[in-house]
């Protein structure tokens, strides 16, 4: 999928949006892509999680793990049009885990996907569940890499880049225009 119909994409579902938005990393920013109103659409979550699954395919994973809650339509998507099993971490107690009996064994080929990568914390800390639970994590994958060169240590590939600025929130110019802050993601944020 092209960048200029991903974005139209994203566009028409009302998923690109304009504002102050406090981001789960804790950081502020004018523009907030809220996935889950085009992954709401079968067809969309289907086309993009076979887009994915084209650029992550030759990494040859047996298993994709996603983080809940974001993650976990784009994560399905990705793991049938790859023809394999799609499992998903989940918080408790604070920290991402395994649960619901997902296992990740010692031969399992472990893809990341989420939908949204920004500072790559999420996407890290499903790595260390996968890692933890033996497996060998061969790659991470994204709709949108809006995080530019964020380091994970393994292999990383996504639809798109955005360029979306992000601000700390003691330096945040629209916090000092008075703008009020709103939180439309899916966890609390980080303190």
């Amino acid at each position: 999928m092209k960048r200029d119909a991903l974005l139209d994409l994203y566009r028409r579902s009302g998923a690109l949006l304009d504002g102050h938005f406090r981001l789960t990393s804790g950081l502020h920013s004018p523009g907030y892509l809220q996935c889950a109103l085009v992954l709401q659409h079968p067809q969309h979550a289907e086309a993009l999680g076979r887009a994915v699954a084209d650029l992550a395919r030759e990494m040859r994973p047996t298993v994709v793990l996603s983080p809940a809650l974001g993650g976990i339509v784009i994560g399905h998507e990705v793991a049938r049009a790859l023809g394999v099993r799609a499992i998903f971490a989940e918080r408790q107690d604070g920290g991402l885990t395994l649960r619901r009996g997902f296992i990740i064994g010692e031969t399992d080929r472990v893809l990341v996907v989420e939908d949204v990568l920004t500072t790559g914390g999420s996407t890290r800390e499903t790595i260390q569940v996968a890692r933890a639970a033996g497996g060998r994590v061969v790659g991470a994958a994204s709709i949108v890499n809006r995080g530019r060169d964020v380091e994970l240590g393994v292999p990383y590939v996504s639809l798109v880049q955005i360029d979306l600025p992000t601000y700390e929130p003691d330096t945040c110019p629209l916090c000092a225009q008075g703008m009020p802050v709103v939180k439309p993601g899916s966890r609390p944020v980080a303190t």
